[in-house]
């Protein structure tokens, strides 16, 4: 469809309490092709009209009962905010102060009446067309704006995606499945939620916390699968995954890397400051490492490994009331009895599977 066709199908409203002049205009509209002229002869009908129909012209009277031109075009502002309104007003008043006011209140264009047959037609189609540029550019800038969402969202997406895979890594050196990093970045984003912290920042717990141990991709083999108990030396090295991951997460100041970087560095501080690496105390430690403490700490004790069998959950549950103020925030832990059926059913959902030999 060409532009003059869709210009001659645009939605024309004639708002003039005199019905001379609304036939006067519906005929000369008429005459020239227009196809969707709609009036009225009440001001008052306005709002509901425009409610039901959008209006490519309004074309507006200034003197009329009960409402004014501007008081229509007050109530059209209001019901658009701030949509383009094209007002153009008719006006047997001739006054300047007259024709600046509606220029002010809204309107677009001014016609003083009697006026030119020729001269109106070619305003009110200027008017229109105007109208649809701007309906054009609105979808145009709507389609851009969907295309940017989607590709940042996919963008989004890919980096989770590669944070995921960098923590499943660090978690099969460790002779892990890969499920505790998902049940434990679970249990820290209901615990996150829990704790008053707003969506978008238990979200992004939720996907940081997935890299908690990506420094043991640099603690030597003969450490990290050592089948006994660590001598001194060795837990020294051991204890060095977590400034060994901070490091592999810094250079990048995204959100999303500072979180995952503030985990790394703080998931093994505890509440007393008598953890690593560097003995932080309550609040010194961020809210993100103290909630993934919690949530490593529970999915580590719950779970299975060929070196340990899961403990009893009464066992657990007691553990994080006496280390409550010890290891943990004392804020915190208790969130766990009152999430405690959510984190069962994350812990179902997500089951260890070691293969068999």
């Amino acid at each position: 469809m060409s532009l003059e066709e869709t210009i001659l199908q645009a939605n024309i409203l004639i708002v003039d309490d005199e019905p001379a002049n609304v036939k006067l205009l519906e005929r000369f509209l008429q005459r020239e092709g227009y196809q969707n002229i709609h009036s009225t002869t009440q001001p008052t009908q306005v709002e509901q009209l425009s409610a039901e129909t959008e209006f490519e012209a309004f074309l507006l009277d200034i003197r009329m009962p009960e409402m004014d031109g501007y008081d229509v075009m007050a109530m059209l502002k209001k019901q658009f905010q701030d949509d383009f309104l094209p007002i153009l007003v008719l006006t047997a008043q001739t006054d300047h102060e007259t024709r600046i006011r509606a220029l002010n209140e809204g309107a677009k264009d001014f016609l003083t009446k009697p006026f030119d047959r020729l001269e109106a037609l070619t305003r009110i189609h200027n008017l229109i067309e105007v109208c649809l540029m701007h309906k054009q550019l609105q979808q145009q800038n709507q389609i851009l704006e969907e295309k940017v969402k989607e590709r940042t969202q996919e963008l989004y997406h890919t980096r989770q995606e590669v944070i995921r895979r960098l923590g499943l890594a660090a978690e099969y050196r460790d002779n892990e499945t890969g499920n505790h990093i998902i049940r434990m970045s679970q249990y820290a984003y209901i615990i996150a939620k829990a704790h008053g912290l707003p969506e978008n920042h238990a979200d992004l717990i939720l996907n940081a916390a997935g890299m908690h141990d990506i420094g043991k991709i640099g603690i030597p083999d003969r450490v990290l699968l050592k089948p006994g108990k660590l001598d001194n030396e060795e837990w020294e090295i051991m204890k060095s995954h977590v400034t060994i991951g901070a490091e592999i997460l810094s250079g990048d100041d995204s959100d999303l890397m500072v979180a995952s970087k503030k985990i790394a560095l703080h998931h093994h501080e505890k509440w007393d400051g008598s953890g690593y690496p560097a003995g932080l105390k309550g609040e010194e430690i961020s809210i993100e490492g103290r909630i993934c403490a919690v949530a490593d700490v529970f999915d580590a004790l719950l779970s299975e490994r060929p070196y340990k069998k899961p403990w009893p959950l009464e066992k657990v549950l007691e553990l994080f009331k006496s280390e409550a103020g010890k290891h943990f925030d004392p804020e915190l832990t208790p969130h766990i009895d009152a999430l405690l059926p959510e984190m069962l059913k994350i812990k179902d959902q997500y089951p260890d599977i070691y293969d068999e030999e």
